[in-house]
């Protein structure tokens, strides 16, 4: 089990797939731009739908700030392609199905009390008013989400570890918190 990262810490590098490109390296996104790098569950997960979803909306306002997202999924390169096209995705889905770089980044499961919680049945009511709906399960169920932002000099400057599957900061607060950074 590998520690958490925290702020000042020097971020790990590694390649990685998207559903449409393979053996992309961490380091060179951050020779372009900070990253913000956001750990969520797979595909399938209406919650992670919503997220990216939101994330899509205002992903012109995180390009105003400087950052490049990339999401990353414990989904299957394939599951996300039949599920998606590559124009209705304009950010960077990372493919982690054997959760090698979340356990890289500290990013674990939880237990089933961080799953079943007020917030979470909130967001998932959301994402269900929002036409999002439950697709093939992949991954670990109850696994837990999480966020870093890393600089351009690979340095952790935000880090945050959600307490439930639902607990992703909204991106008004990412976008506040990175303009402090």
């Amino acid at each position: 089990m590998k520690e958490s990262i925290s702020t000042g810490m020097t971020a790990a590098d590694f390649t990685f797939d998207t559903p449409w490109q393979e053996s992309l390296k961490f380091y060179d996104f951050l020779e372009k731009s900070k990253v913000l790098l956001i750990f969520l569950r797979y595909m399938g997960c209406p919650l992670c739908q919503l997220k990216i979803s939101e994330i899509i909306r205002d992903q012109d306002q995180f390009k105003k700030a400087g950052v490049e997202i990339i999401v990353a999924l414990q989904s299957n390169p394939a599951v996300v392609r039949e599920n998606t096209d590559k124009g209705d995705i304009p950010i960077t889905i990372l493919c982690d199905p054997d959760g090698k770089i979340f356990d890289l980044y500290g990013v674990y499961a939880g237990s089933f009390f961080r799953y079943i919680t007020p917030g979470v049945i909130k967001k998932a009511l959301k994402a269900r008013k929002q036409g999002f709906k439950h697709g093939a399960s992949e991954g670990k169920e109850l696994q837990l989400p999480a966020v870093f932002l890393v600089d351009k000099d690979k340095t952790v400057k935000y880090a945050y570890y959600g307490k439930n599957v639902g607990d992703v900061p909204d991106n008004s607060i990412l976008l506040e918190d990175l303009g402090k950074i």
